[in-house]
């Protein structure tokens, strides 16, 4: 798996992630849309942790540098 993401766009996952979970955790969501966030969240940690988003390969997306010669 090549890196398609940069330390920005990690960063907002994280975020986002952190923020679901603690919306959770002082039960401001609560039901079947807590266990969608949730399931998105633990998404988007599992592809901050590697560096690499399916989803922009099927689109062809990268927010990483491109590296010039």
């Amino acid at each position: 798996m090549k890196k398609n993401m940069n330390n920005i766009d990690k960063s907002i996952r994280i975020l986002i992630a952190v923020a679901v979970a603690l919306l959770y955790y002082f039960n401001v969501i609560e039901g079947t849309l807590a266990y969608v966030l949730m399931g998105v969240a633990i998404v988007f940690l599992v592809t901050s942790l590697i560096s690499f988003c399916p989803l922009y390969k099927i689109l062809g997306v990268s927010t990483c540098k491109l590296k010039t010669k």
